[in-house]
């Protein structure tokens, strides 16, 4: 059970085969485990939204933005829920993916290879555990 609408799924597979784009020149990058040997999935389902583009295993979100997203409201509070949920997420100009994919996904590849804070909050050693200390014994 995939928690999803029919019309959610239906909307997403209508993204898939109809890709804007920069949409496509960025997917070229994406697939196949290109960039960091990170896996991605094109037009996913998250929560009461559909991203362009997300990386499961690293939690990261790519936009691929037109003109109509310039200062969206409606934007803002799509990233504050997926953030809310423990996504990173990178938006790229449509117009910046066309004419400068390289620079894109020279970002993309650092923000892969960056651990997510919330993540390395996660495996980083706890004080309050016992762990990270100096001196520090195990009893």
């Amino acid at each position: 059970m995939t928690g999803y609408t029919g019309e959610t799924l239906a909307k997403a597979q209508r993204l898939r085969r109809e890709m804007t784009a920069a949409e496509r020149k960025l997917w070229s990058v994406l697939r196949d485990r290109q960039l960091e040997c990170a896996k991605f999935r094109r037009q996913q389902p998250i929560g009461p939204f559909i991203a362009d583009f997300v990386c499961q295993e690293r939690r990261l979100i790519i936009e691929a933005d037109g003109g109509q997203h310039a200062e969206s409201a409606q934007d803002a509070r799509r990233t504050a829920f997926l953030e809310s949920k423990g996504y990173r997420v990178l938006r790229f100009w449509n117009n910046d993916i066309l004419s400068n994919l390289d620079g894109v996904a020279q970002v993309i590849a650092a923000a892969l290879s960056t651990p997510h804070p919330a993540q390395a909050a996660l495996e980083s050693p706890s004080p309050s555990r016992g762990e990270g200390l100096s001196g520090a014994s195990n009893a």
